[in-house]
C-alpha cells in the first residue's frame, strides 16, 4: 500500500509540472494562436496555415497532457480518501497510483525533449552485418521489435525500402515514422545492436553472436528549410517487387536519387544514394526519396552544430556510428544497454516492442548534457 509520503509526493511533481511546463501561459497562448486562424485569408497561404495549425496543437498537446497527469492524480486522492473509509480495495489505491506516476514520468521525459529536431517524425534504417543469414535474421527481428514500438505508441509507419535477405530475413530496411516526438525517443536507438543466441540456421546449435546498426534521422516537414541543389541530383528508375509472380512490378516505379553531396565545413565530397520503392507510383516514390534527403541534408547540419558537445561527451555516451549500443543475449534471459547499465530480463517483451525503460534511462543520463549543446 502506498504511503501518506508518496502522496504528498506525486502531488508535488504535479504541481512542479504546471509550473515548469507553465500550462496557464500555455492556454492564453492557444487562444491567441487560434484568433490568427480566423482571418479571412489564412487558407490562400497552405504552407503558413499548416505551421500555424502546428503550432496549435504542439501547444495543446502539452495542455491535454497535464490535463491528464491533473485527472490521475486527482482519482488517486479521492482512491486514498475511499480506502480510508473502506470503501475501495488496496489493489485499487495501487493501480491509480501507478497510472498516475506513468503519466507523470511520460511528461517529464518529454519534457526533456528541447531540441529543435526532438519533436520530428524519424528515418529509421537497419542494415544486417556481416553474418549471412543470421545477422539478416537479426536485423528483420529489429525491423519488427521497432514497428512493434511504434504501434504501441500510436506513430504512423511506412517502409520506404527494403531488401530481402538470401535466404531468410533482410539485408536493410528504410521505415519512416511519423508521430509527436518520435526522433526524440528513437534518437536513443542509434548505433550497433548485439545479438548472442544458439542459432536455428546452425546446424550443430552453437551459440552465435550477430549484429545489425541502426541509423536514426529526423524525419523533416515542408516547414523546414534545407537547400537542395537540382544539379547535384541524378535518377535512376527499376522495376520493384518479390522474386517472382504477382508481387514483381512490371513498370519501373521504384527510384534512386544520387546526391552529390560536398561538406561546407571540410570539403569532403560524398555519393548519398537514396532507392524508393514505397508505392507504385513513380512521382510519389520520387517525394519521398526527396524528402529522405532532405532529412539526411539536415542532419548533417544539426551533426555539425554538435560537432564540439559530442567531442566532450565521447567517452561518456559512445553514441557515434558503428558502436556497440546494446546487447541482447536470448539465452541467459538478458538485454543490457551498455551506454546506461539499464537491464531487463524481458526478452520477449522488448522484442515485442517494449522499449521504454531503455529509452527512458537514455534520457534520463544524457537529455540533460544535450541541451547545453
Amino acid at each position: 500500500m502506498i504511503t501518506q509520503e508518496q502522496l504528498k509526493e506525486t502531488i508535488e511533481r504535479k504541481d512542479a509540472l504546471k509550473r515548469y511546463l507553465d500550462i496557464d501561459n500555455k492556454k492564453i497562448q492557444i487562444e491567441e494562436e487560434e484568433l490568427r486562424t480566423h482571418v479571412p485569408d489564412f487558407w490562400e497561404h497552405p504552407k503558413e496555415a499548416q505551421a500555424q495549425m502546428k503550432k496549435i496543437k504542439d501547444l495543446q498537446a502539452w495542455v491535454n497532457g497535464y490535463h491528464d497527469v491533473e485527472v490521475a492524480v486527482e482519482e488517486l486522492q479521492n482512491g486514498w480518501d475511499f480506502f480510508k473509509e473502506e470503501l475501495v480495495e488496496e489493489a485499487e489505491v495501487e493501480a491509480l497510483y501507478a497510472d498516475a506516476i506513468a503519466k507523470i514520468e511520460a511528461l517529464e521525459l518529454r519534457n526533456m525533449l528541447r531540441r529543435e529536431e526532438d519533436h520530428m517524425g524519424v528515418v529509421l534504417k537497419i542494415n544486417s552485418g556481416a553474418g549471412g543469414t543470421e545477422s539478416q535474421d537479426w536485423a528483420s527481428m529489429l525491423m519488427r521489435m521497432y514497428l512493434r514500438y511504434c504501434e504501441k505508441q500510436g506513430y504512423k509507419t511506412s517502409v520506404a525500402n527494403i531488401l530481402e535477405g538470401d535466404e531468410a530475413g533482410i539485408k536493410s530496411c528504410t521505415i519512416n515514422v511519423e508521430g509527436d516526438f518520435a526522433y526524440g525517443y528513437l534518437k536513443s536507438e542509434n548505433g550497433v545492436h548485439r545479438l548472442v543466441r544458439v542459432s536455428p540456421y546452425n546446424a550443430q546449435g552453437k551459440r552465435m553472436t550477430s549484429f545489425a546498426s541502426v541509423f536514426v534521422t529526423p524525419l523533416v516537414d515542408d516547414t523546414i528549410e534545407v537547400k537542395v541543389e537540382p544539379a547535384l541530383m541524378s535518377w535512376d528508375t527499376f522495376r520493384s517487387g518479390g522474386a517472382g509472380g504477382q508481387n514483381v512490378n512490371k513498370v519501373e516505379s521504384g527510384v534512386r536519387l544520387r546526391y552529390q553531396y560536398t561538406d561546407p565545413y571540410t570539403g569532403e565530397k560524398e555519393e548519398i544514394l537514396i532507392e524508393n520503392t514505397e508505392t507504385r507510383d513513380q512521382p510519389k516514390n520520387r517525394e519521398n526519396a526527396l524528402r529522405h534527403l532532405r532529412s539526411i541534408l539536415y542532419e548533417k547540419e544539426m551533426n555539425h552544430r554538435l560537432e564540439e558537445q559530442a567531442k566532450v561527451e565521447a567517452g561518456k555516451m559512445k553514441i557515434e556510428w558503428g558502436s556497440q549500443i546494446r546487447s541482447y543475449v536470448f539465452d541467459d534471459r538478458r538485454v543490457k544497454d551498455h551506454r546506461t547499465g539499464y537491464q531487463t530480463s524481458d526478452v520477449n517483451g522488448v522484442m515485442d516492442g517494449e522499449l521504454d525503460g531503455f529509452i527512458k534511462a537514455y534520457l534520463m543520463e544524457f537529455a540533460g548534457s544535450e541541451e547545453q549543446a
